[in-house]
């Protein structure tokens, strides 16, 4: 069975999206490990309403933090710590996505970040949308994942940018899965067809 790990180069940039897609593309599980904010919208709930499938299994957060802010920082307005060791990941027979929380060097507590929380056999899908300081931020997220041994492939999101990917795709390296346009709306029918799209280069 295949585990994907969702990142993005910053927050903000399509993770949730993307994660959605993959999902219904494997019709695999889904697992938000932390949420910060919003938890009566959080993003488990978004994607299990752009998910069509009926095979697919939402998993609940290891941490459900109450305020949109790094974990490190909402954890500690809950008046708890992160314990990466009880960030365990569900038991299941099916394919599992696993969206991140934010950037790869996201803290969550005085020693672990993110990238803690991915496993050797995850394989990491690095979302990165263009913006000023968007082809650094991309090079150092992909750069640090194959440094530590991660397959990683990216995604891009939002309006191409050429200039941008081209010189991501010569620097880094790494399989290009496709890219989600800027769309006007994402419901059901337009994660449907971007799972068609990609679901060969899974």
């Amino acid at each position: 069975m295949k585990k994907y790990f969702i990142t993005g180069i910053s927050t903000e940039v399509g993770k949730t999206v993307v994660s959605a897609i993959v999902t219904e593309a494997l019709k695999a599980d889904y697992w938000k490990p932390i949420q910060s904010g919003d938890l009566d919208s959080s993003d488990t709930h978004k994607v299990e309403k752009l998910i069509s499938n009926s095979t697919s299994v939402f998993h609940p957060n290891s941490y459900a933090l109450q305020t949109p802010m790094s974990p490190h920082a909402s954890a500690e307005i809950d008046g708890i710590t992160i314990d990466i060791n009880k960030i365990k990941e569900p038991s299941t027979k099916n394919h599992l996505v696993i969206e991140g929380a934010g950037g790869l060097l996201v803290p969550l507590n005085d020693k672990n970040t993110l990238l803690d929380v991915i496993k050797p056999d995850y394989r990491v899908i690095v979302v990165s949308r263009h913006y000023l300081g968007s082809i650094n931020h991309t090079l150092l997220t992909v750069n640090l994942l194959k440094e530590k041994g991660f397959d990683v492939s990216l995604i891009f999101s939002g309006n191409e940018h050429k200039t941008t990917e081209d010189i991501i795709k010569k620097m880094t390296n790494v399989p290009i899965i496709g890219r989600i346009e800027e769309e006007p709306y994402f419901d059901k029918n337009v994660i449907k067809e971007y799972a068609e799209l990609f679901k060969d280069k899974l």
